[in-house]
């Protein structure tokens, strides 16, 4: 079983620190904010609600949302335009530290790719670094389902990303960072995991997690001070 301090070693030492994107990266629940937009707000909700007990897989779950929620691609766009993402406090000056560390980072949502490239644009994270669900439309724009091939429509989707990040990029140690258990949940593969509960709580994941936090500070310190001991080592007497 990992320690608190091993787990903090881990994330030192990381060459790749994974971002859940909804109620982590940015204050909102993507799909929650497209249903308000297109007019279905409370019945996506309740929809959420019961999707979050665990009685249906995640793929059916979000099939059964988006097919009362019938998103145009009008009004996806529409949704960035006028009620853009907002990032969580903190998060823009971690993703700058963490390239400055040559650490690579990765989106991995649940969410819409057209929503969370826009969010990767505005923190300088390659597009090629985002893993999320494609919503599919007719040539008229009308909405004709998701690509259901995704990795991330699964149920498990993240923790088959991150394995699949591994292969790739030949990754050695791996942090995934979320509010979710379903972030919680791709560890392993991943070699760590930190709870988030700086937009919402999620009392499993605040239960289980061994290093929670509610603020990007917490991290952003915990790599200053190793910064701090690496310069001192680097001291001659």
């Amino acid at each position: 079983m990992t320690t608190l301090s091993e787990l903090k070693e881990i994330f030192r030492s990381a060459d790749a620190v994974c971002f859940d994107v909804d109620s982590t990266v940015i204050k909102e629940e993507g799909i929650d904010e497209l249903a308000k937009f297109c007019g279905v707000g409370d019945a996506v909700a309740e929809m959420t609600r019961r999707a979050m007990g665990g009685s249906l897989t995640f793929r059916a779950a979000l099939s059964e949302r988006l097919s009362l929620i019938r998103p145009s691609r009008e009004q996806v766009q529409a949704l960035i335009t006028e009620h853009p993402p907002r990032l969580t406090e903190g998060i823009r000056e971690l993703v700058r530290k963490l390239h400055q560390r040559n650490v690579q980072v990765f989106l991995i949502s649940g969410g819409f790719r057209s929503i969370v490239e826009h969010v990767a644009t505005k923190l300088d994270i390659p597009l090629g670094n985002v893993y999320a669900n494609r919503l599919k439309f007719y040539f008229n724009g009308e909405y004709a389902g998701f690509d259901e091939s995704q990795l991330t429509a699964e149920s498990g989707g993240k923790g088959k990303v991150i394995g699949l990040l591994r292969e790739e990029f030949g990754l050695k140690k791996i942090v995934m960072i979320g509010d979710g258990a379903t972030d919680m949940e791709a560890c392993p593969p991943a070699d760590g995991f930190i709870g988030f509960g700086g937009n919402v709580t999620r009392q499993q994941v605040k239960e289980k997690a061994k290093w929670y936090i509610t603020d990007f500070e917490e991290l952003l310190r915990e790599l200053d001070s190793d910064s701090i001991k690496m310069n001192h080592n680097d001291i001659f007497y």
